[in-house]
Parts: structure tokens; C-alpha cells; sequence
């Protein structure tokens, strides 16, 4: 059993960022109540193609990014503008631990569905609210994407190749990681709540911004900063610390060669035959490495353009030299590695009779992960989880239904 079993997630969000950490507390066990606009949905729903395909090959209504980060959760299509839809999650909030949100900042008060509305509802819950510049400040009401965030919170600058040269200029990363990144804290953030919530006995509020995220993950660029008192540029996929840490070519593709200490460095310099280049008094620590970059790569270069990439991949890794090759998403899932690790699995699905997922990379030793559901269909669980957990009759959900409060 997963290590949150019985708990009760109601999930208020959509698109990315609330829905990927709901997605991981659903992996962890915990039961998750997605709600979605009827007939609408989770935005993410529209967002394709691609589309998941059914058993007769036709293209259904699912998007793959949908299909993303909704597995493991029971979806109830209801109207959250409707007073008597407003009273079906409060009554839904009485039964919960947590409750995520992405609204805009404001948005769920004037349903009276904010933390100041329902924590005396439920002391005990955990409430996340999840936007892109948080609760307060000058730019508090206003909205952001990813890539909004991307550039303003500086991951951009850091990202692409370097001005003056071809290709240059700021580039977004090519998932959306401030919002995956913004819903991992959020799992970090809700389970550290419930921790404290077993001595307090009482839950709390979680304000997380994507702007926020942004700025406290970039780690070592902003002590780079910090401490240099100089913002770090464009390097392309090289690393500003370390010297060679970067994709090179080679005489049919290109590596990643990923240098981390001198060791490494005196080893990659023996496979290539430049041992000259392990004693110059220019490369002989990584320090002086990053002093004579400029220097240093191109011969580096030079080296490398002189055999194939799975020959120097063989040659460098029996040495000893983190090495490895840039592939393309078929080539990471056809990885002996990835699938040794069986990152892509099936799950059973109304529609298609499948679904591929990519499984949650954590691996407890004594308790398992849950992937008990497909991401699922719009409305799918309303009349299940409403009778099960608020009682209401299959009469009362119909008189629901037919006023458009659910769907």
C-alpha cells in the first residue's frame, strides 16, 4: 500500500502545476478528487494533438498532455459558479486532508470557497494555493505561464546559446519546469504539513508562487550571482563551474561529456591521446580550466570530431569518464537502462483499452506506489464519489444534473 493511503486529496487545480503534484500524492496512495468544469473540463484536456487513440484507431477527446498528469484521481464535473455546486465541495472539504488550488489570486473567495471559508469548516485541513507570483505583493493579481515565468525569473538567461554567436539568444527549457517544479514543492510542502499537523493537530496554509520557485531552484547560478556579484550568461550546454562540461561533436553526432574533477580529467585526456593537455599548467585543475575555457574547448573539440560518438562512448566510460550520448525521446525509451527500470508501463483505459504512463521515479523498499487508475474521463467518478461520500441519492444527483450543477 502507498505510504499516503486514506488520505483525501481535493484537487481544485488545472493545467500543470497543482495537477502534477496531485498526480504524485495519487501515486503515493492518497485518493484524489479532481474537479472540473462540466462539459469543460481541465484545460489541458483541449490541448492536443496529439489525442489517445481508441480501439477502433479513432482520435478521442483525451490529449496527451492531459494524459500527463491526471493518472490515479476520480473526476467530478461540477459547477463551482452554482451555490449548490459551492456546497458540494464544501461538504467534499469536511471529508478531506488537503485541498490544491490554482486560482487566480482572489478567485475562489467569491465562491466562499477560500482558506478563510473553509479552514473553520475543517481545522485539520491543508490547504495549497498555488499562483503565479503569490498571495501578496505588487504583482499578486496578475496571471503567468510557464514561460512568462521562465523569462522573468531569469531561467532564461541562462538557458541557450550565448549572445554573439549562431543560434544566440534566450531560450525556454523544452518542458515546462517551473510548473513541475512549483508542484514537486507542493508535494514536499503538503506532506511537511501533515507531519506537523500529527503533533498540532490542526492543518495550515500553503502559499507557493511559480515566481518564487523559479528564483529559489536556480541553486548554484544564484550563489554564482551572490557571491561573484556577477549574472551568469548564456553558456549553452556548458557549465559555468566546471571545464569540460558540455555536448560536444563528434565525426557522426554528438556526447555529452561531463568532467567533474581532475581524475576525470587526466583519464578523458589519456583516451584521447593528449596528455599534454592533463599537465599544461593551464588545465591541471578545474579552476584553471574555467580560467582557460576558451582555450581548452576548442581543443577539446578538436579531439572528440576525431572518432564516433559510440566509439568514444565505449572508450570514455571503460575509463572511468561520465559520458553519455543526447538522445531523442524514442531513443530514451528504448534505453536498457530505462526500460530495466520499467519507466513506461500500461494502465487500463475505458476508451483506447491502454494507456502508456510514465511511472513516478521514487522507489520505496517497503511500500509501493499505487497506479490503481488511468487519468479519468471528464465526470467520470460525480455519481460515485457523491453518493459514497456525501450520501446523496442517485434522485438527488439527477436533480443536480438536470439544474447543470454537476455533470
Amino acid at each position: 500500500m502507498g505510504p499516503l493511503q486514506g488520505l483525501k486529496v481535493l484537487d481544485l487545480s488545472r493545467v500543470l502545476a497543482g495537477p502534477w503534484a496531485t498526480q504524485a500524492l495519487a501515486d503515493f496512495g492518497a485518493t484524489v478528487w479532481k474537479i472540473e468544469r462540466p462539459d469543460v473540463g481541465d484545460d489541458t484536456r483541449a490541448w492536443g494533438p496529439p489525442w489517445l487513440a481508441d480501439r477502433e484507431g479513432r482520435e478521442t477527446r483525451e490529449s496527451a498532455y492531459y494524459l500527463a498528469a491526471n493518472r490515479g484521481k476520480r473526476s467530478l464535473a461540477i459547477d463551482l459558479a452554482q451555490p449548490d455546486g459551492q456546497q458540494l465541495v464544501r461538504q467534499l472539504v469536511r471529508r478531506a486532508d488537503v485541498l490544491v488550488e490554482n486560482f487566480k489570486v482572489g478567485g475562489l473567495a467569491r465562491y466562499g470557497l477560500a482558506w478563510a471559508d473553509l479552514e473553520p469548516l475543517n481545522p485539520r485541513l491543508v490547504y495549497c494555493s498555488i499562483s503565479a507570483y503569490g498571495q501578496d505583493g505588487p504583482e499578486a493579481e496578475g496571471p503567468g505561464y510557464d514561460a512568462m515565468i521562465q523569462g522573468k525569473g531569469g531561467l532564461m538567461s541562462l538557458t541557450g546559446v550565448p549572445d554573439g554567436e549562431p543560434g544566440g539568444g534566450p531560450q525556454k527549457v523544452g518542458v515546462a519546469v517551473v510548473d513541475l517544479m512549483t508542484g514537486m514543492y507542493a508535494v514536499g510542502a503538503i506532506t511537511a504539513a501533515l507531519y506537523e499537523r500529527e503533533s498540532s493537530g490542526r492543518g495550515q496554509y500553503v502559499d507557493l508562487a511559480l515566481l518564487d520557485t523559479q528564483v529559489a531552484w536556480l541553486a548554484n547560478q544564484n550563489m554564482n550571482y551572490l557571491v561573484g556579484g556577477r549574472p551568469p550568461r548564456r553558456q549553452g550546454t556548458a557549465h559555468p563551474n566546471i571545464v569540460p562540461y558540455q555536448a560536444f561533436a563528434t565525426a557522426d553526432g554528438h556526447l555529452m561529456l561531463a568532467v567533474g574533477n581532475d581524475r576525470q580529467y587526466a583519464s578523458f585526456c589519456a583516451v584521447a591521446g593528449r596528455e599534454d593537455l592533463a599537465t599544461d599548467p593551464r588545465f591541471r585543475t578545474n579552476a584553471s580550466r574555467v580560467a582557460h575555457r576558451a582555450t581548452l574547448v576548442p581543443e577539446v573539440q578538436a579531439v572528440l570530431r576525431t572518432r564516433g560518438t559510440r566509439e568514444w562512448l565505449d572508450a570514455l566510460t571503460a575509463a572511468g569518464v561520465p559520458c553519455g550520448p543526447i538522445n531523442d525521446l524514442a531513443q530514451v525509451f528504448d534505453e536498457p537502462q530505462v526500460k530495466h527500470r520499467a519507466m513506461r508501463f500500461e494502465l487500463p483505459h475505458p476508451l483506447s483499452g491502454t494507456v502508456p504512463q510514465v511511472r513516478n521515479p521514487v522507489v520505496y523498499s517497503r511500500s509501493r506506489l499505487e497506479y490503481r487508475d488511468p487519468p479519468p474521463l471528464l465526470g467520470q467518478h460525480t455519481d460515485d464519489v457523491l453518493q459514497a461520500e456525501l450520501g446523496l441519492s442517485g434522485d438527488e444527483i439527477a436533480a443536480l444534473r438536470a439544474r447543470g450543477v454537476v455533470g
